[in-house]
């Protein structure tokens, strides 16, 4: 107990010592300390401290209670030694961000174009006849307009820095958000520390050098130290010397612990010497001449900026998220990073699916703006200098030149207007301002995003790999069975009815061989349940302990951690954890717990009632196995065997390094069954993603009837299903050649129809996800989501599409390698998550079908306009509100729009599927031609139906138009009622549902509509308007209002009648599609609410046909006794109503029929049955009978016809409330019961 005696000491001197005595070696000294490794380390240790604890005793803590903790110690350790803190990089300042916004290359072209404008508008020709150069230019002076012809190039400029400072302010605060995203996963980050005797989590910023730190699996070490004592304990050191082999530390070989690290196995406590920039981490940072940047923040910044400015970080672009338009194919990036200077910072695989197809689209509607802009210009120059030199015949003048400049520039400005508005910058705006706002929310839904990208993948996702403790179950586990001295409890037996010796031995081997931060605290209110802290296995062993009546922590005391002789972790591999004890006559006890099946293989004794162990042969072990393991099982528990081994010190010591040797010959002590209860929102979860077109896949390592048992309760797995469920070892049995390499043939065959995979590894896990993702036996590439929460999760987190971490139970290295966490550890969040994602999704095509019914009118008017009229009728400045309405307001309105439970009822989009759909495409040029329609007619003969003068061919500096005031005011109106319409886009009739849920909508229109009259009543000259009487404006609102009505009548037409229609935005290039009857059943979401209005009418007079049609079958069918199959209606005899694909967004044409398609067609039947739509049992038999006999989409179909019904759980022909009927999957009775 010297460092207690010594700790009090230095109390006392402290008042008079000055901060030099106060600790015995300098940071500088630390710092060198921690550059030695192995050997030399140790003999530096030895020759300045003696040991581990004379370093302890220098830096005034001690080895077994830790520091103090007073804050007067701890605030003085951090000013000698340094916080734990690496100062994070500079934010951009919002100047840089104005300078940013300031290199897009149309607004640096307005720019200069405003700027020329501005200089010739003061500029007037000496004593040049005006007339003579041409009719064009006369009429200025006398209104005594000339001086004010400044102001077009003024307003310009104003509009550019309106738009500037909006792009600029944006940035700015997505950038704040980022900031505060990253503060929040830094905050959340604790760690276990020994402070004044008791086992405390701190932040990772409050560790100071001095600290006692244990440290276990699954730890990123937060700061440099020294090992005071360690178990087995195994160190992943590649984030530091680039070298994959786990590096084995032990006091007498390699002690020194170093921060930014991993624990792969064992456990420890460590002395901390250096924290912050003083640490090896904070060194390497310092060096790359900041901090770290890496986590997910400098990853969102680039992405933002890139979509701003293509051109100049294209070539720094560290994480191969390359926005240049040019490479839309998705580029798979090697997997090894090319050494980035920390492992987080590894590229995801490819660019995100929405990215590529928005960066595409973006491309080529710029290109065509750009052609528009440039015809624009040309022929208002052609038609200029026809009219002035040809028709009037004027001789060119050199006096004339400026104000052929002037018209030249008006031209230009006209030109680069038209390029503005046709390009959708406003495009990464929306996709920014709608991840940020969907991870903003998404953290109230327990997902805490670390990359931006992931949100919008999940929405895609078609796959989910879960594991099943404390995901699928609530991760409270307890004993409730057990099998101990010969006898099978169905509950926790009462500790007078077992033999005294066993139940010793019991409670000895559960107290010291479970990690000792494992324990269980009285509850935090009364009534509630005790808190289980670390392991939740372990928990419920040392529950068993407490429901026996003893106690675990008077023999941990009596063996404290420092005493155990030797451990062998748990890891995955083993799946056992072993402790040794050393008795004092040199004998060795060794206790393990572990997977039942394993561990029992290695017990050759087990113990009786008489407390005296008897021999335990193979068909012993068989017979534990029927009867108590797998009932056990099959009830979902997870079974753990306990057992000892006693070592003499007549056998000699044995070779502890020889794991094999020394985990055989056990003696059983029993077998526990723990119970880990289903969360009880989970089945309905699974229900709702099964329903959406994805498949839940269960990952495990617990015993396969345990697996099946749990999935059967969850709904993984239903009643009379053929889906797979296999073992690890099976699994590679089956997807390994005779070479032992893994074959993708092999696992495309199992895949598809695995629904539990038990006793799995990690490595299982990621070959598992490795294949899906690279499988090509669907013709769309499935995404794949992952779960998970050990370490050795971290390959699996990687490589899938969205990793997602556990924030409770999950490890550090796994929430490093994962794209979201799990705050709750729920797999209800998951699912909120799968809705967030399809929400952004559905929020960009909003805001793409109302940007482009803007850009086809207002390009389409511009350039008839000054074809026609010599004059664009939509000014300049006119045309950067407009540009500021649709771009960036709009971005805001219908990228915000809240996410429904509706989003959940159609399959996933896929990789492929256009942006704009056909119906989208519909409704674009729909409004487009009503509007063109409007305004043209206003154009050329508003002036006789207003009665006002007509505003055609004035002059250069004319003043403001009434008839031209009126056609940009209609034009804006019918923008912002055409955004009501932009809401839905499946055609659906109701385009004010939920609009109130969304505060920021109402707001921007109202606020839009407000400024719109304050431009045209006091807008005047800068905006060209001239205030408008009250008729006048009540007729633009008609027009604007006129455009829902208008909605109404195209969301009529049903899509598949436009079947010159194309769809835009696809992903990856690929061929035309064929055949347009293939597709609208293989999109839910495709469905056009029009064409199933129109159906109505046609199904009910058909269903009756159909009713006595099935019931003529049913009675044949039972005459006959039948197959099944074979009176029911055959897919060729389909009545062309029930035809009812129409949708050629993208074709599974090379399929092969004998693989299951699990995820691709689910929702082949109809519609989700919301608001619209025609609920499912009207479609009847007819619609049982469209899936042909060959078809891959039937689930569970390999190689026999399919049965006559679905999963209860998917989407279609099972109505919910039969879900508990025994399915008898080909009855004539079950079909009719689902006709009717």
């Amino acid at each position: 107990m010297a460092n207690n005696s010594f700790r009090g000491s230095k109390y006392v001197q402290r008042g008079e010592a000055s901060r030099e005595a106060e600790f015995s070696c300098s940071l500088l000294e630390l710092r060198s300390l921690m550059e030695l490794r192995g050997v030399e380390a140790i003999t530096r240790i030895q020759e300045s401290y003696g040991d581990v604890n004379g370093l302890c005793l220098k830096l005034r803590t001690s080895s077994v209670e830790g520091l103090e903790g007073n804050s007067e110690d701890i605030n003085r350790r951090k000013e000698e030694f340094g916080q734990n803190l690496i100062p994070p990089k500079k934010p951009k300042t919002f100047l840089q961000l104005v300078w940013e916004a300031l290199q897009d290359v149309t607004l640096i072209i307005l720019e200069v174009a405003a700027i020329i404008s501005l200089g010739l508008s003061f500029y007037s020709p000496p004593n040049a006849e005006r007339q003579q150069c041409g009719k064009a230019a006369g009429g200025v002076e006398e209104d005594g307009e000339a001086e004010t012809g400044w102001i077009e190039g003024a307003a310009i400029l104003l509009s550019v820095v309106c738009v500037v400072l909006v792009t600029a302010f944006n940035d700015w605060s997505k950038e704040k958000q980022f900031r505060g995203l990253q503060n929040r996963i830094e905050q959340e980050q604790k760690f276990t520390v020994v402070r004044g005797g008791q086992v405390v989590q701190i932040k990772v910023s409050e560790i100071v050098v001095g600290d006692i730190a244990q440290v276990k699996y699954g730890d990123l070490l937060p700061a440099d130290g020294v090992l005071i004592q360690g178990n087995d304990l195994k160190i992943d050191e590649s984030s530091l010397t680039g070298e994959s082999d786990h590096v084995k530390k032990s006091l007498d070989k390699d002690p020194m612990l170093l921060s930014g690290t991993h624990v792969m196995e064992g456990s420890g406590k460590m002395v901390v010497t250096a924290v912050g920039v003083n640490s090896q981490t904070g060194i390497i940072f310092t060096l790359l001449g900041a901090s770290d940047e890496g986590d997910s923040e400098e990853k969102k910044e680039k992405k933002k900026k890139e979509k701003k400015d293509k051109k100049s970080k294209k070539d720094k672009d560290l994480k191969g998220k390359n926005k240049d338009g040019a490479t839309v194919e998705m580029q798979p990036l090697n997997e090894d990073g090319d050494l980035e200077k920390k492992k987080k910072n590894l590229p995801k695989k490819e660019k995100s699916v929405l990215q590529g197809k928005l960066t595409k689209l973006a491309v080529q509607i710029g290109q065509a703006g750009l052609l528009m802009s440039a015809l624009t210009f040309i022929i208002l120059i052609t038609r200029f200098l026809i009219d002035s030199f040809w028709i009037q015949g004027v001789p060119f003048a050199p006096e004339c030149v400026p104000v052929y400049v002037q018209y030249l520039v008006k031209f230009f400005i006209i030109g680069v207007t038209v390029l503005v508005v046709a390009v959708p910058e406003g495009l990464p705006l929306a996709v920014t301002i709608s991840l940020a706002y969907s991870v903003k929310k998404m953290m109230k839904d327990n997902n805490l995003v670390r990359h931006l990208d992931a949100c919008e993948t999940m929405g895609n996702a078609t796959a989910i790999c879960s594991d099943k403790t404390g995901t699928l179950t609530m991760n409270r586990m307890r004993v409730v069975q057990i099998y101990i001295a010969g006898l099978h409890f169905k509950k926790v037996p009462d500790p007078d009815l077992l033999p005294a010796k066993i139940l010793d031995l019991l409670i000895l081997s559960i107290g010291v061989n479970s990690a000792y931060t494992t324990k269980i605290m009285p509850p935090e209110r009364e009534g509630g349940l005790p808190r289980q802290i670390g392991n939740k296995t372990e928990c419920a062993l040392l529950g068993l302990c407490l429901d026996l009546r003893r106690d675990y922590q008077t023999i941990r005391n009596e063996f404290p951690e420092e005493k155990l002789f030797k451990v062998y972790t748990f890891n995955s591999v083993r799946k056992s954890m072993s402790t040794v004890l050393r008795h004092h006559d040199g004998s060795y006890q060794m206790f393990s717990k572990g997977a039942s099946e394993i561990l029992l293989k290695k017990c050759c004794q087990i113990l009786m009632a008489s407390g005296k162990p008897k021999v335990f042969k193979p068909h012993d072990r068989e017979d534990l196995v029927k009867k108590v393991i797998e009932p056990m099982a099959s009830e979902g528990l997870r079974t753990i065997c306990i057992a000892y081994r006693d070592f003499p010190v007549s056998e000699g010591e044995p070779d502890w390094d020889n794991e094999a040797e020394i985990l055989t010959g056990l003696t059983c002590i029993g077998v526990v069954g723990i119970e880990d209860p289903v969360r009880p929102e989970v089945p309905e979860a699974i229900r709702k993603c099964q329903r959406a077109g994805i498949t839940v896949r269960m990952v495990t390592g617990d015993n396969i009837n345990t697996a099946r048992a749990i999935a059967t309760k969850c709904g993984i797995l239903q009643p009379g299903d053929d889906f797979l469920c296999m073992e690890g070892k099976e699994f590679n049995r089956r997807i390994r050649n005779e070479q032992g390499e893994i074959e993708q043939e092999r696992l495309d065959k199992i895949w598809p129809k695995l629904r539990v995979l038990a006793r799995s590894s990690p490595t299982d896990k990621h070959t598992l996800v490795k294949g899906i993702i690279d499988s090509t036996v669907l013709e769309q590439r499935q995404v794949v989501a992952v779960t998970g929460d050990g370490t050795n999760d971290g390959p699996a987190l990687k490589k899938a599409d969205v990793g997602f971490a556990m924030g409770i139970a999950g490890t550090d290295v796994a929430k490093e390698a994962s794209d979201i966490i799990l705050t709750d550890d729920n797999f209800t969040s998951i699912v909120k998550a799968v809705m967030w994602g399809r929400n952004v999704y559905d929020s960009i095509s909003k805001f793409l079908q109302f940007q482009l019914t803007v850009n086809v009118v207002a390009v389409t008017v511009a350039f008839t306009g000054a074809c026609i009229t010599q004059d664009s009728p939509l000014k300049a400045v006119q045309m950067l509100w407009v540009n500021l309405i649709m771009d960036t307001f709009a971005s805001l309105a219908l990228a915000t729009e809240p996410p429904t439970e509706a989003l959940l009822l159609r399959n996933p989009y896929g990789r492929k599927k256009p942006l704009i759909s056909r119906t989208m495409m519909k409704n674009i040029l729909g409004h487009a031609v009503y509007q063109l329609t409007i305004i043209f007619t206003l154009l050329f003969v508003g002036e006789e139906i207003f009665d006002i003068d007509c505003g055609r061919n004035t002059p250069l500096h004319a003043p403001p138009s009434e008839h031209y005031t009126i056609v940009f005011n209609t034009f804006v109106l019918m923008q912002i009622f055409n955004e009501f319409n932009a809401r839905k886009i499946h055609g659906e009739r109701n385009v004010f549902d939920g609009v109130f849920r969304n505060p920021i909508f109402c707001s921007i229109v109202l606020g839009t509509i407000i400024a719109q009259f304050v431009i045209v009543q006091f807008g005047g000259k800068p905006f060209s308007c001239f205030p408008l009487t009250l008729e006048q404006w009540l007729w633009c609102v008609l027009l604007g209002l006129s455009s829902l009505l208008w909605g109404q009548l195209v969301s009529s037409v049903p899509t598949r009648w436009l079947t010159f229609l194309k769809t835009a935005g696809h992903g990856t290039q690929q061929e035309e599609i064929p055949e347009e009857e293939l597709e609208e059943m293989k999109d839910k979401d495709e469905i056009d609410h029009a064409e199933m209005e129109l159906r109505k009418g046609q199904v009910l007079w058909v269903r009756s046909l159909n009713r006595i049609q099935t019931q003529i079958r049913v009675v044949n069918a039972f005459r006959d006794s039948m197959s099944p199959y074979e009176g029911l209606e055959t897919p060729e005899s389909r009545n062309s109503i029930h035809n009812f694909r129409n949708y050629p967004e993208f074709s599974i044409e090379d399929l092969e029929p004998q693989i299951p398609l699990i995820d691709e067609n689910e929702g082949e039947d109809e519609p989700p049955t919301k608001r619209n739509s025609v609920p499912p049992p009207l479609t009847g038999l007819s619609n049982l009978s469209a899936l042909p006999l060959s078809s891959p989409t039937e689930n569970n179909a390999v190689d026999r016809p399919p049965p006559l019904h679905r999963d209860g759980s998917r989407s279609g022909l099972i109505p919910p409330n039969s879900a508990g009927l025994p399915p008898c999957p080909g009855s004539p009775l079950h079909s009719l019961e689902t006709s009717l």
